[in-house]
């Protein structure tokens, strides 16, 4: 099992090269990201944080001095639009309340930041990774429905696979490296996009094909 983690990692790096990922320009705006991403796509999040920037709206001050109703309508474009302004609304108090301030926030050791953040109505498993993995900088893997395709896909995990289990295969079989974790991620979303379609996957050109 260690082997075929590790030789997804190699194949993949080696077939795309270097991801700089997670797309966002301060920690603020990764995990502003991590929030509106939640059933949606890349593209409709990129909208609403462009409009912020253009208003002078995308700082953690900004958003969080909206009322709710209005936050829900400045990230429409996401979806969902209205539970996402509430989640953000808690999360945002829940980190004035804990530290006073993001950069504090954030500047916790790993597992305590993702508890205070499983902590907050909303953010589950995978948001809580992203922001601590992205935004926080601190090493923990990201499961995400591309992750379980892609396993499931190769006979890595089973059907009924919770994301904790999944996680595992990861955490206890590569080092503990922000860097590879955030990459190793960002490879797999890539390869999901391009060749591991959810349908009319391209198997035959897949860069792990026979493994």
């Amino acid at each position: 099992m260690t082997n075929r983690i590790v030789e997804i990692h190699t194949r993949l790096f080696d077939h795309f090269g270097p991801q700089h990922w997670w797309p966002g320009d301060t920690p603020f705006e990764i995990m502003l990201g991590a929030v509106l991403t939640q059933n949606t796509s890349w593209r409709n999040v990129s909208m609403v944080i462009e409009a912020l920037k253009g208003e002078g709206l995308l700082s953690f001050s900004a958003l969080e001095a909206l009322p709710t109703e209005f936050l829900a309508e400045k990230i429409r474009p996401s979806g969902y639009y209205n539970q996402k302004a509430k989640r953000l609304k808690g999360l945002f108090a829940a980190i004035r309340e804990d530290s006073g301030d993001l950069e504090t926030f954030l500047d916790q050791d790993g597992a305590t930041l993702r508890e205070k953040l499983l902590a907050v109505k909303g953010i589950g498993p995978e948001t809580a990774d992203s922001i601590t993995l992205y935004a926080a900088g601190k090493p923990v893997f990201v499961v995400d429905a591309y992750t379980y395709r892609i396993l499931l896909r190769h006979d890595l995990i089973a059907d009924d696979a919770g994301y904790e289990e999944i996680q595992e295969l990861f955490l206890g079989k590569l080092p503990t490296e922000t860097q590879l974790f955030n990459e190793y991620h960002a490879l797999l979303v890539r390869l999901a996009k391009e060749y591991c379609k959810k349908n009319n996957p391209l198997c035959d050109a897949c860069p792990l094909q026979g493994l």
